[in-house]
Parts: C-alpha cells; sequence; structure tokens
C-alpha cells in the first residue's frame, strides 16, 4: 500500500510539475512572413508622360514665353540641360532652397519617379537635331568680362565652354537666356527674404562678389554663346 501510495505521489507532483510550467513558459511566435520587397515604380509610358508635362509646356514649350516673377524675364530653356541638373532645381523648388511660388506649387505635386521622368524627357527633347558643340566658347569675351570670368573662376564648374559641367548636377548655361541669366544670378545674393531668392552657398559666394550691372555683363556674355539647350515648341500652343 505504501509503495502504490508513494507511486501515486509522484505522478500527481509530475503532473502538477508540468502544469505549471505550460502556464509560466512563454508561448514561441510563429515566425513572421518577410515582408515584400517594394517594386520601383515604371518609368512613364508615353501617355503617362505627356500627363505630367502638362504643367511645364505651358511656360517651357513657347518660345519667348515670359515671367513675371521676381521681375519680367523669359523663362529658362530646358530643352537639352542636363536631367541631373532639372531634378535637382526641382527638388530645390520644393524644398523652398529656390523661393518661387509657381515652381514650388508644381515641384510639390511631383513624385521622385515624376522629377525623374520629366528630367530625362527635357534632357532629350531636341538632341537628335542638335549639332555638337565645340569645346572652347564660340565667341570671345570683352576684357571686362573676361576679367570677371576670371574673378568668378567660371569654367572651374561650368566648363571651358560653359556647356560641360563638371558635375551632371550643375546646369549647362551656354546659349541661356540672359535675362534669366540675370535674374538667377542677383536670386543667390538675395538673404533673409521670404518670398524670393535661392539658397546656394557657393553661388551665393560667387554672386556676391559682383554688382548687379556686373552681373549682367556676365549674363548677356554667357547668354550669347551657342549652346545645347533650347526651348522646343509645343504644337498646342502660340510661337512667339
Amino acid at each position: 500500500m505504501n509503495k502504490l501510495l508513494t507511486t501515486l505521489f509522484a505522478l500527481s507532483v509530475a503532473c502538477a510539475t508540468g502544469l505549471a510550467l505550460a502556464q509560466t513558459a512563454p508561448a514561441t511566435a510563429p515566425a513572421a512572413a518577410p515582408a515584400a520587397a517594394a517594386k520601383p515604380a515604371a518609368p512613364a509610358n508615353p501617355k503617362s508622360l505627356e500627363a505630367k508635362i502638362e504643367m511645364c509646356v505651358g511656360c517651357h514649350g513657347i518660345i519667348g514665353y515670359r515671367a513675371s516673377f521676381p521681375e519680367v524675364h523669359r523663362v529658362p530653356k530646358i530643352a537639352g540641360q542636363s536631367a541631373q541638373y532639372i531634378a535637382a532645381a526641382l527638388k530645390a523648388y520644393k524644398t523652398g532652397d529656390r523661393k518661387h511660388p509657381t515652381m514650388r506649387g508644381i515641384a510639390e505635386t511631383l513624385s521622385e519617379q515624376d522629377v525623374a521622368d520629366i528630367s530625362a524627357y527635357y534632357q532629350d527633347l531636341g538632341k537628335a537635331g542638335r549639332a555638337p558643340l565645340a569645346e572652347t566658347p564660340s565667341r570671345n569675351p570683352s576684357a571686362q568680362v573676361a576679367t570677371l570670368l576670371q574673378k568668378g573662376n567660371c569654367v572651374a564648374c561650368h566648363g571651358a565652354n560653359f556647356s560641360k559641367a563638371i558635375d551632371p548636377s550643375y546646369p549647362k548655361i551656354a546659349g541661356q537666356y540672359d535675362d534669366y541669366l540675370f535674374v538667377a544670378l542677383k536670386a543667390y545674393k538675395t538673404e533673409n527674404n521670404a518670398a524670393m531668392g535661392r539658397n546656394n552657398g557657393i553661388m551665393g559666394a560667387i554672386a556676391k562678389q559682383f554688382s548687379n550691372n556686373e552681373l549682367k555683363a556676365l549674363a548677356n556674355y554667357i547668354g550669347s554663346l551657342d549652346g545645347e539647350m533650347e526651348t522646343v515648341p509645343e504644337s498646342r500652343f502660340h510661337r512667339n
């Protein structure tokens, strides 16, 4: 009888211990399924690309079209411009590093893929019919302008012909509209203005070395050069 009681007591202790362990041991959660990798956005097809550039052609697709902010000037040529520079400019408008109400309103609606598609489109626009550009400027500057170019060391970033920048995120400037260049250069000098100006440490330091008359002389010369950029008209708009 004693042997039987001992056996039953041992079994009851084993069962109680097993039950206690079952209640206190943390349950092992099933392994989480790996998250599906996000698919990169596909480049735009012709129809979706047309919708993306619709907001661009109303200004940049009309030869000689003029904007009035912050003063009257022709909107820049962007067909043939570097895609990386166009993308950098759009991002700067989006963040407010470049202050321009219209351009910021547009840039804020664009996704990263939109920016990439639009930039690539304008880089290649008109490229097929464009003649290769000489390695040196198409005309020599005056003595005054040559001194200003040397002071600003412009070729160090924009290249000897002002169209082959050392970095693709820097703009081609040869042949750009001179009045746009003048407005842009002055914008780099603007400080403590919530409505206008461009925040760029390098260009700001360079532009502030010059008077507005000197900046205009630089803009006039660079704008007179042969370049790789143009305004490609859209058939739905009038040509000037």
